[in-house]
């Protein structure tokens, strides 16, 4: 399994929830969506050596030579998992710098479209609508309260265990993050809620070398490349 971070700069943009997903019945034409943080001066770190707690270190690192007097916004977009969560915590704690996580809403989205099979067929053009709704409600800052909507609709229809388990296990993953899922504030701060970047990242310094068909890699090479590919992307091979 490899562990990969991503810092970047950006400028704040502030932005609604419904310039992150449409209402229900689609946009009007009189405003255009306003446009999310534009990446810029990316740095990319991976390893299939050395644990998550080193990964974490190493972004936290270029982190605080970018801004070593603390005086940024530090936002960092995480997946809900709980190990990284706790290391994050202690790197930030270590170094004494306030930072404001966000849960990547992509993950909620992806557990919202599990939970809408709950309530509706694979074809139902129904279930747009119904996890468009729950996100622009999350979007507005009332997690717990798509939470408190989706487990009374699951009782309302007196659904067997097996056939709300998807809603169940979104709501409890809504319910264990509900720190992270400040969205109002964070759209209103102007801050990334995506991690695009990562996944992007991921693909590109991960996956276009060591997911080739017919590749087969020790740890030792797996690393070398990897690290290889990090220096070439962040530009510093030649430094």
């Amino acid at each position: 399994m490899a562990t990969l971070a991503v810092v970047h700069d950006a400028d704040p943009a502030v932005r609604r929830p419904h310039d992150i997903i449409a209402p229900p019945g689609g946009r009007t034409t009189r405003r255009t969506p306003r446009k999310g943080p534009k990446a810029r001066a990316k740095w990319l770190t991976a390893s299939v050596q050395h644990d998550a707690d080193h990964v974490i270190a190493a972004a936290f690192d270029e982190a605080q030579a970018r801004d070593p007097q603390h005086r940024r916004c530090w936002v960092v977009l995480v997946d809900g998992a709980a190990h990284q969560l706790e290391l994050i915590h202690a790197q930030a704690a270590r170094r004494g710098v306030t930072i404001h996580v966000v849960l990547d809403i992509v993950h909620v989205i992806e557990k919202l479209w599990a939970a809408s099979r709950c309530f509706h067929t694979a074809t139902d053009p129904n279930a747009e609508t119904w996890v468009g709704t729950q996100a622009a409600r999350i979007l507005a800052g009332d997690a717990l309260g798509a939470v408190t909507g989706i487990r009374t609709q699951a009782d309302r229809l007196d659904l067997s265990p097996d056939q709300r388990a998807a809603a169940d296990r979104a709501c409890r993953y809504l319910e264990n993050n509900a720190a992270y899922l400040h969205y109002d504030q964070a759209l209103q701060a102007g801050w990334p809620i995506a991690s695009g970047i990562v996944e992007g990242a991921a693909r590109h310094l991960i996956a276009d070398r060591l997911d080739i068909t017919g590749a087969r890699w020790g740890l030792d090479g797996a690393e070398a490349v990897l690290q290889l590919r990090a220096l070439i992307t962040n530009g510093d091979f030649n430094n």
